[in-house]
């Protein structure tokens, strides 16, 4: 039997059994993965992959593609070379290509197209981001899904919520909302004030964990001054939630171990990292971090505590404002701007300057189409990698399990370019990674774990410098969307993962419109326009319509801004139009 896990984008981290036929199996020994995977990896052989390297259109050798890209390399200035990261595959042994083109002074695109934003807003309070992971939820009575769908992004917590009091907070109504105990249709971009209405009417009803106030947390009293500011029929109505809903929620996990699995749509907002503080502040005023099933759950920080082999000290420009026009080289591994990127025009305009474009990667896509020079990758299953989980503790080794001469992998690209550039070589690639693991795991019941979860999340103490969790005390809410218009929420789809493997194009708009089946349409903001035929659906808000992550020309409609923190795009921070065509 052998064994690896998958490094794609998602919680699950699943343990994977490869058969002699390439067959991939879930591991039913391992405790999250419980022996089923996800149709990404069901189905995993069947996609499409890069097996020819080409430039300027034509096929050439693997050989060839690499003295084309050290040739250029050369050619052009490193402070002119951008190096341009995605996510598409998270094992940590991808990022080793950062050790040469720091070293050889490029520019690095930093920041983030999904989560940092939240993720900054919970280090400011907590310290950390640490997981919940499904063994964690599985102990909660009460679990919130707060703008998460995991039966599309997180499958393998779904065990976990059985015989659960669930509520669901999102404004598309969820498969996981037809089974509800409480689900509330909130509008977009209110979640902070629902967080903050909650915790007034916590105050007002005598609901907080005092003895958790007072022991573990700092600034509640500038926290509570603030809530104060705002009515409740204030809150009620930026919020669009009811004080019945807000007051139900609050009755249905009234001492009871409450677990919140918080997504990443609640803060594609300017002000996304207040959105999470505000979520957090609400859990530590009903006292729910530290203690068995209760929590806050969010994409952690898989790589906390472990030191990172590959530390680096580079110029960096925020990533979803780059310009990619402002460079002459422009190295884009993993990852497809040209799709996923806000403001699609902009970056077709960056891209379309640039004299040369070189796509690293598994599959071809909308970046890849227009790169000069196009260098396949070797998958998961052909190099060795590890991966850490956002969604659990486990620690996933990844072996070497098949040749691939047709491609090159990161580690041993970078050997090559080190080697060209007369910069010192890296370590074997084996034994980085486990230098890796013994900074911070350990093994228990024949699996290796974060040392870090060896207690509860929080359960000894906050991260923050005081070690106590610190509340906010103020927020700008920024830009005000104007009235009227749609808001366009995308969400991800369980065949795709944004615009990998099987996407779906389709506008889904609510019934009330009238729209028929296939109906073509004209969808616009202030960046841009695209045309879409359309998919009524009942799931939507009459002021919401819905695209799936990935779906063609999304990006032409979203903002070029970022987040107040964490350098994030915000990709729906703005209002949409829609016009019926003949």
């Amino acid at each position: 039997m052998r064994l690896t896990t998958c490094p794609l984008d998602c919680f699950d981290g699943c343990s994977i059994v490869v058969n002699e036929n390439r067959v991939l199996k879930g591991n039913k020994a391992h405790p999250i993965t419980q022996g089923y995977l996800c149709h990404h990896l069901n189905h995993y052989h069947q996609f499409d992959r890069i097996e020819e390297a080409r430039y300027l259109g034509q096929t050439v050798s693997l050989e060839r593609a690499c003295e084309i890209l050290e040739t250029q390399l050369q050619t052009y200035l490193p402070s002119r070379t951008l190096y341009f990261k995605g996510s598409g595959n998270l094992g940590v042994m991808q990022s080793v290509t950062k050790m040469f083109f720091a070293r050889h002074g490029a520019v690095f695109a930093s920041g983030s197209l999904c989560e940092e934003a939240g993720a900054s807003g919970i280090v400011q309070g907590r310290g950390a981001d640490l997981s919940l992971s499904p063994l964690h939820v599985k102990k909660s009575e009460v679990v919130i899904v707060w703008g998460r769908n995991p039966s599309v992004t997180n499958s393998h917590m779904l065990p976990a919520l059985k015989g659960k009091t669930l509520i669901v907070i999102n404004p598309v109504k969820i498969d996981l909302a037809e089974r509800a105990d409480l689900f509330i249709p909130i509008r977009p971009k209110s979640d902070l004030y629902l967080a903050l209405l909650l915790c007034r009417l916590i105050a007002t009803k005598g609901m907080e964990d005092r003895s958790f106030l007072e022991s573990r947390c700092l600034h509640y009293t500038a926290f509570s001054a603030l809530i104060e500011k705002f009515s409740l029929p204030y809150l009620v109505e930026k919020s669009g939630v009811s004080l019945e809903e807000a007051s139900a929620l609050l009755s249905l996990i009234a001492g009871k171990k409450t677990s919140v699995l918080v997504g990443i749509g609640v803060q594609k907002y300017r002000f996304g990292h207040s959105v999470l503080r505000a979520i957090d502040a609400f859990a530590a005023m009903a006292g729910l971090f530290g203690k068995e099933g209760c929590g806050v759950g969010y994409i952690s920080d898989s790589g906390f505590g472990f030191s990172s082999p590959f530390k680096i000290d580079a110029t960096k420009v925020t990533l979803p404002t780059v310009n990619f026009g402002d460079y002459d080289l422009v190295f884009i591994q993993g990852g497809n701007p040209l799709s996923q990127m806000p403001c699609s025009s902009k970056v077709q305009e960056g891209l379309s300057k640039a004299k040369c474009v070189v796509y690293f990667g598994l599959h071809e896509n909308e970046t890849s189409a227009k790169a000069h020079l196009v260098i396949p990758a070797q998958s998961f299953l052909e190099k060795n990698d590890l991966k850490l989980s956002y969604g659990h503790p486990f620690i996933g080794r990844m072996p070497k399990l098949e040749e691939a001469t047709f491609a090159i992998s990161e580690y041993a690209l970078t050997q090559r370019l080190l080697e060209t550039f007369k910069h010192a070589p890296l370590e074997e690639d084996t034994v980085i990674l486990e230098r890796m693991i013994a900074t911070n795991s350990v093994e228990k019941e024949g699996f290796l774990m974060s040392k870090t979860y060896e207690t509860l999340p929080y359960e000894e103490r906050f991260y923050t410098p005081t070690g106590r969790f610190e509340f906010m005390d103020s927020f700008d809410e920024g830009e005000v969307l104007e009235e009227g218009g749609f808001f366009l929420i995308a969400a991800k789809q369980n065949r795709s993962l944004n615009s990998q493997f099987v996407t779906d194009d389709y506008l889904y708009v609510p019934q009330s419109l009238g729209l028929k089946q296939e109906e073509r349409v004209r969808l616009s903001s202030r960046y841009g326009s695209c045309i879409y035929s359309v998919m009524p659906s009942s799931k939507l808000r009459d002021d919401c319509l819905l695209l799936y992550s990935g779906a063609k020309n999304v990006n032409m409609l979203t903002p070029y801004a970022t987040s107040q923190e964490g350098q994030c795009a915000v990709f729906q921070d703005m209002k949409v139009h829609l016009e019926r065509l003949s």
